[in-house]
């Protein structure tokens, strides 16, 4: 054994580790798939090993692996035994490995729960901490539902480190198991009031989490958090708080006036509490909760938060721009949108200046841009955001541009030759032809322009500036949008120049003009384009036959775009119903066989048909401009500026960058250019000034006419020196809220955008509610009834008890309880009867209950109960078992319920851990709990130094009713070979309101030896080495009448006998199992006709013989 020891430390010298398996990988990147595959071959030999240390390593670099994509989930029962390391070292080795590689559908997972509970009641605070956290990535709803309770009663753990997290694992657990909140909560509400601020933190994280889903069920919590919020100086938990209170305000209004103190006084904290980001921070989050419901209260902080938007931190930047979202009103939204185009053109980086952007959009565009008066004034505003270069956000103000000419029909005039100087200027925009680029507003342009063609003062030119060959450039559909609307134009030009000789020339010339551009966009790579140019084309080589002929064909032209196009509802598709008789899911026409699609695609690609094929990634050619060229431009732009009544001069200091000459670059976001013709949006907001001074002196003259009218005196009138309100401003421009269309028989439904598999739709439960009794027991494993029924295999091993129940003290009761009492022993009796009669039912042969008399004060408890098909295997070396067992005395009646796992110690093959639950299954309390086993020559229990071979180990904690809770003894077992029974007695003393009393309970410990083997993967070449060895000794086993499949067969044997199958071919397999001593044992195990031969072989043949036995016995109960 020494030199074994010696040689396996040896070979682990020459193992790879973590840093040679990274280092390896580098050093080979040309073939490095063909590395990791063998690298992954001689992790599997090390995992073959029974070293845990060589074991743990490999698993470390499986992890590794597995973080760079490759898979292995054929190590997870490795995994599992490195979870179950004594040493922390591994252990968490093991749960890191867990907690990548485990997900629900983990067939393993199901081994784990015993062990993760051992480790959760480990005393060692970091075994229990790697548990918790581990536990959090792969739990399941089988988990949750069985170590909720576990994980509860660590919320009351001593240890902060602890409670913390596991008061943060409980909010996996509500969603996995949402039964548990309930009975969970109030002990989560008693965190918010611990005193580590950890673990407040983490109780704070939790409810703020739950509520962000479901606020109404937590709004009982207000005061409670209100104090918090009061007297926390942790930053995190106050934004966590303040963001909670954003969610309950608008459930209870009151919230928010009761909230702007405190807020106040958190932002005039001194800065040694806060810093000043937190500050700011707070601050405005807080203010954007509240702004819903008091909205004055938060305008009144208009310029501070403005101010907020020079900071230099881009976090505070985008608060305050939340902010300004709900603090627009008609009388200062030109003023904050002026304000924050100024920050457009200072804005660094792409990020925060498309944020800006968005954000001046969506303020304008808010409740179907209530708060716009003038439309002029947000055309030349959303013109004036095409100068920015390098916008990923085009496509959003071409969407502003279509939806403003579409809805509001008195701009439309306006838009119309505000997007024909966009068109005739094409070329500055086309710098940047990246999709959702400025280019998308071309997009916008060239269809507003030809949807409302008849407000163009001169059509033609902007035609041609639509059939320019610097469109070609574009991407394929602004292309398909230029040349529809093309032909719209082609139909307002033939229109209006359509009756005169010499209108019937300019006509012929505008055909001329189209079928000379229109070839360019027949050969595009887009086919989109190249159908449209197409069509188009031949109508106009069609319509230039019937103009050589004299005929007139404007009506019918523009007949073909006659109709007004109306927006369609977002959700009109899914709203479309389905046809009678049509099937979505069916094929249309046979899809392609396999030897089709393999011939094609040997098939030479051919050259393109249409036109010739680019490389994606080449840049579009630009032609260089000389420095006259420039020059001259530059002059013809500023004498063109000069000239232009609509443009505003720029002083030298506010608007020089605004001045900039066309060609010149003004740095990183800055506006790029103006275009000739185009107005600013400053000249608007001067305007709507003027013009909201008319009309509120408009309206004073004719107030001031009826008055007259009716005799009324001036003093008596009010509010007439009174600021101006939002309803006495009418916009200059109405807006038509058109009704989206939708199909026949579509009803517009809010239910589309929820999601129906949400994990939050379960934990929508009343808080408020008071506990029944039947939810103040904590939840347990439900798949373990109290009503245990009979396995239909059942080998005898577990605990067998004996339940002699003794009383040795109590008090008398009062005379004024006796009716009381008297009618309750009635009723227990018949439950005791009834038990009595259903433990019979359940007992099997040869059990043994003790008679009891009548006179005794022993009352007939239940036999021994039997191990169920639902028991879980935590660990494949586990054998669980379950006891029940009654105790009765005088007038009332307990019961409880232990589990008992017996593993063997891989380390130390001369110990047993004997793992036992209580649970309290009685109305009363429990405590002084004291074990005892009487040791027998073979095995005996372990107690503490100076205590003497009769003494009993007291458990270290009592039972409240419905409670349950582990206790773990160790035992020293010298010979595994003969399985054992150890008698063994637990007292306790049963504390009731009005009296205590003592109680003994004898039980039999049952350890077979099937609890001693392992369950051991074994591969088929070491197993054949094993068999080829001729150290194993030999013996046999015929079981007749064994009608039950093969694979249930050996099911059986795997769950019940700790085997694993090594290889199975047809109705034949070889089996594998070891003892905690290291005996090997292999069976071979056959069927045919009802008839099932087992040969076995191991290196004891006692341990054998018993083995065998205990399997023949599991199905005779069949």
């Amino acid at each position: 054994m020494a030199l074994k020891i010696v040689k396996g430390s040896i070979d682990r010298m020459f193992d790879k580790n973590l840093q040679d398996l990274v280092r390896g990988i580098r050093n080979h990147k040309e073939d490095e798939a063909k590395y990791i595959s063998t690298c992954i071959d001689e992790i599997k030999q090390e995992l073959k090993q029974d070293n845990i240390a060589v074991k743990a390593n490999a698993v470390c670099k499986l992890t590794y692996l597995q973080m760079l994509g490759y898979d292995v989930s054929w190590a997870a029962f490795n995994i599992v035994e490195v979870m179950s390391s004594s040493k922390f070292t591994y252990k968490r080795i093991g749960y890191l490995a867990a907690s990548q590689c485990f997900h629900e559908s983990t067939d393993v997972i199901m081994l784990t729960t015993n062990q993760i509970r051992k480790d959760l009641s480990s005393p060692n605070q970091y075994d229990t901490g790697v548990a918790l956290t581990g536990l959090s990535c792969f739990v399941t709803p089988d988990l949750a539902r069985d170590l909720a309770n576990d994980i509860m009663t660590l919320m009351s753990h001593t240890k902060p480190y602890i409670r913390k997290k596991a008061v943060l694992i409980m909010y996996k657990v509500f969603l996995k198991y949402p039964e548990s909140l309930r009975p969970a909560f109030p002990r989560l509400k008693e965190k918010l009031e611990d005193p580590d601020p950890g673990v407040q933190s983490a109780a704070v994280n939790v409810i703020c989490e739950l509520a962000r889903r479901n606020p109404k069920n937590y709004l009982s919590l207000a005061p409670l958090f209100f104090k918090l919020m009061t007297s926390s100086t942790n930053n995190w938990v106050l934004i966590k708080i303040i963001k909670l209170f954003g969610a309950l305000t608008p459930l209870e209004p009151r919230l928010g006036k009761k909230l702007i103190e405190p807020l106040t006084n958190l932002i005039h904290r001194p800065l040694s509490v806060l810093s000043l980001f937190i500050v700011k921070y707070l601050g405005l989050l807080a203010m954007s909760k509240i702004l819903k419901t008091h909205p004055k209260s938060v305008q009144s902080h208009k310029d501070l938060i403005l101010q907020c938007l020079d900071d230099k931190d881009e976090s505070i930047r985008l608060r305050a721009l939340d902010l300004l979202y709900g603090m627009v009103s008609k009388k200062n939204l030109m003023e904050i949108v002026k304000k924050l185009m100024l920050h457009v053109d200072k804005a660094e980086g792409t990020t925060y200046r498309d944020e800006l952007l968005t954000k001046i959009i969506d303020i304008c565009s808010q409740s179907n841009y209530q708060y716009i008066t003038n439309f002029e004034w947000y055309i030349s505003i959303l013109v004036e955001l095409t100068r920015l270069e390098g916008t990923r956000h085009g496509h959003l103000i071409a969407s502003q541009m279509l939806d403003v000419a579409i809805r509001v029909k008195a701009i439309r005039a306006f838009a119309v030759a505000q997007m024909a100087t966009l068109l005739d200027n094409a070329h500055l925009l086309t710098g940047n032809t990246q999709r959702n680029g400025i280019c998308e507003v071309l997009y916008a342009a060239a269809w507003i322009c030809g949807e409302f063609s008849e407000h163009l003062e001169d059509p033609l030119s902007t035609l041609e500036a639509m059939l320019r060959p610097k469109v070609a450039t574009l991407p394929g559909h602004i292309q398909a949008v230029y040349v529809q609307n093309a032909a719209k134009l082609f139909a307002t030009v033939l229109r209006g120049q359509e009756g005169a000789p010499a209108d019937r020339t300019v006509a012929q010339e505008t055909s001329q003009l189209l079928i000379d551009r229109l070839p360019l966009f027949v050969q595009s790579a887009n086919l989109e384009v190249q159908e449209r140019a197409s069509c188009i084309l031949q109508l106009v080589k069609y319509i230039q036959k019937l103009q050589q002929k004299d005929v007139e064909v404007a009506e019918e032209v523009t007949a073909l775009f006659a109709g007004e196009l109306n927006p369609v509802a977002p959700k009109a598709q899914k709203k479309v119903p389905v046809p009678e008789g049509l099937d979505l899911d069916a094929w249309i026409n046979e899809p392609p066989s396999e030897s089709e699609s393999e011939d094609e695609g040997r098939k030479p690609k051919g050259k393109a048909v249409f036109a010739k094929e680019e490389s994606k990634h080449t840049k579009p050619r630009y032609t260089e401009v000389d420095e006259k060229e420039l020059a001259k431009r530059r002059e013809v732009r500023k004498a063109e500026q000069a000239n232009n009544p609509f443009y505003i001069k720029a002083s030298p200091s506010s608007q020089k960058v605004l001045t900039a000459p066309l060609g010149l670059s003004l740095g990183q976001g800055s506006m790029q250019f103006l275009f000739s013709g185009m107005p600013m949006s400053d000249q608007y907001v001067k305007l709507e000034e003027e013009r909201r001074q008319k009309d509120k002196a408009d309206k004073k003259k004719k107030d001031k006419k009826k008055r007259r009218e009716k005799g009324e005196k001036g003093r008596r009138r009010k509010g007439d020196s009174g600021p101006e309100s939002e309803e006495d401003i009418t916009p200059a421009h109405m807006v038509d809220i058109t009704t989206e269309e939708m199909p026949e028989n579509a009803l517009p439904s809010d239910d589309d955008e929820k999601d129906p598999n949400d994990p939050h739709k379960a934990l929508d439960i009343d808080l408020d509610k008071p506990l029944a009794d039947s939810e103040k027991k904590l939840p347990v494993r439900t798949h373990r009834p109290d009503e245990v029924l009979r396995s239909p295999v059942d080998d005898g091993e577990g605990v067998e008890v004996v339940p002699e129940l003794k009383k040795k003290s109590g008090k008398e009761k009062k005379d004024k309880k006796k009716d009381k009492d008297r009618k309750k022993s009635k009723e227990e009796k018949k439950k005791k009867k009834h038990k009595h009669e259903e433990g019979e039912n359940l007992m099997g042969a040869g059990s043994e209950v003790p008679v009891q008399s009548e006179d005794s004060n022993e009352v007939a408890a239940p036999p021994p109960a039997t191990t169920t098909n639902e028991v879980q295997h935590h660990k494949e070396t586990d054998k669980i078992c379950t006891i029940t067992f009654s105790v009765g005395f005088c007038h009332s009646f307990y019961s409880s319920k232990c589990m008992c796992d017996i593993q063997g110690n891989l380390q130390d093959g001369s110990q047993v851990v004997v793992s036992v639950i209580f649970e309290n299954k009685c109305d009363s309390f429990i405590k002084a709990m004291e074990f005892n086993v009487l040791d027998s020559l073979n095995s005996k229990l372990q107690r503490p130094e100076g205590a003497g071979p009769h003494d009993g180990l007291t458990v270290p904690f009592q039972l409240p009713p419905g409670i349950s809770n582990e206790a773990r003894f160790v035992f020293s077992v010298q010979s595994i070979v003969m399985p054992q029974k150890l008698k063994g007695t637990l007292t306790f003393i049963v504390k009731t309101d009005d009296s205590s009393t003592h109680e003994k309970l004898d039980f039999k410990l049952h350890f077979t030896c099937t609890s001693y083997l392992i369950t051991t993967p074994c591969y088929s070449d070491a197993y054949a080495k094993l068999l080829e060895s001729g150290d194993l000794k030999g013996s046999s086993l015929k079981l007749e009448g064994v009608s039950q499949p093969f694979h249930h067969l050996l099911a059986r044997i795997c769950f019940h006998h700790h085997f694993s199958v090594v290889e199975r071919i047809g109705s034949c397999a070889s089996m594998y199992s070891r003892s905690i001593q290291g005996h090997h044992v292999c069976l071979l195990v056959k069927t045919a006709d009802q008839t099932v031969s087992i040969d076995a072989k191991c290196d004891e043949p006692g341990l054998l013989g018993n083995v065998l036995d205990e399997i023949k016995l599991t199905f005779s109960q069949c």
